[in-house]
């Protein structure tokens, strides 16, 4: 027989489970990438994250691209609170703000040398995020964003036949990201074709390209590049740094507890570290595979690649900051910051990159 203790014990458990289902809040975030992608990965773990540091009172629910809505309305679906969360690259919206491509795929590193990590110094220390705050309010949407996954830099691509100079790349037509990266390599005689990811290996096949880029050599393979095209290059301007950012509206945001705006906090910080670690591993594999089992053949961009493109793209961040106030500020914060921090930074990474090559080179005999 159960005693009052008891009874009183089990009532008080019960009320305690019910309060706290109760009191349990889901994020349902749509993906524009396919629910197998490395980056629904890492968003998986950053959702783990949040709910152990809320003891599960926020929940965050991903969803495959297409779920709700259209991967093209994510944006404004999130903002209207047809779904509470959404998670792209930011440069996906440059279409209502340019700007947005200064923090989802800043081209060429925007233009003043910085890479992935560099990025994060000035997103996190240089007033980066700051100014990503006020994005949202210049694009007149209601939504509070989040950094998580800096990736890059991206490679330039795959080829048919090896390509030595800009002459032998004007040869071919080739699949670019959109916007400022994408017309760029116009700008630079490149026959450049935007279109989406899905799209890329059908159009090798068929012939409408036969020159492509979309990432790094795990997600490449992962399309199956190496089924079509062979010759594979690595060092590409376009997209030295691309982030993958989570969106969240508002209204929703604003319903957080204290503690539950704090862990979406720590847990973007900790997404920032974790993701390029899980990418330069997993790209990686991805690459030593490609050369060694499926017949890919890396080599080297060609030198007069970089200041083509590094010209162009300067010529083109000038435009945009001619025309838009707020790019103008965004990007002056950048070279503001790649005026203290690239000298150093670049001077490290020429040493660090030396000793790579270095051991590359020795166990590639």
């Amino acid at each position: 027989m159960l005693n009052i203790k008891t009874l009183t014990a089990t009532a008080l458990g019960l009320a305690m489970l019910t309060s706290a289902a109760m009191a349990q809040t889901v994020i349902r975030v749509q993906s524009v990438i396919p629910a197998k992608a490395d980056e629904v990965f890492m968003l998986e773990d950053f959702a783990k994250d949040v709910s152990d540091l809320t003891d599960g009172s926020l929940q965050i629910e991903v969803l495959p691209a297409g779920a709700i809505v259209g991967v093209a309305e994510t944006l404004d679906a999130v903002d209207a609170g047809l779904i509470e969360g959404g998670f792209a690259w930011t440069h996906y919206w440059s279409g209502k703000h340019p700007a947005a491509m200064l923090f989802g795929s800043p081209v060429a590193g925007a233009g003043v040398g910085i890479d992935n990590i560099a990025f994060v110094s000035w997103f996190q220390y240089g007033g980066g995020k700051e100014l990503y705050d006020q994005l949202w309010k210049e694009m007149g949407v209601n939504v509070k964003g989040f950094m998580l996954q800096p990736v890059g830099p991206e490679a330039l691509g795959w080829f048919k036949e090896p390509i030595t100079s800009m002459d032998d790349f004007r040869k071919y037509r080739f699949r670019t990201p959109p916007g400022i990266p994408g017309q760029t390599y116009k700008d630079i005689g490149i026959a450049s074709v935007a279109m989406g990811g899905g799209d890329i290996l059908p159009a090798l096949e068929k012939g409408t390209i036969d020159a492509a880029e979309w990432c790094c050599p795990k997600p490449d393979s992962v399309f199956g590049f190496q089924k079509v095209l062979k010759h594979y290059y690595l060092q590409g301007l376009h997209q030295v740094v691309v982030n993958a950012d989570l969106y969240i509206n508002g209204d929703v945001y604003e319903g957080l507890s204290d503690r539950e705006k704090k862990a979406l906090e720590v847990a973007a910080n900790a997404s920032l570290s974790k993701s390029m670690s899980y990418r330069i591993f997993e790209n990686g594999k991805a690459l030593k595979d490609l050369t060694e089992n499926q017949g890919v053949i890396l080599h080297d961009t060609p030198e007069d690649y970089f200041k083509e493109y590094m010209d162009a793209a300067r010529a083109s961040l000038e435009k945009n900051a001619e025309e838009n106030a707020f790019f103008a500020e965004v990007w002056q914060s950048q070279k503001d910051f790649a005026e203290i921090a690239v000298p150093f930074w670049a001077g490290a990474q020429t040493s660090n990159a030396n000793l790579g090559r270095a051991f590359a080179d020795s166990i590639a005999k």
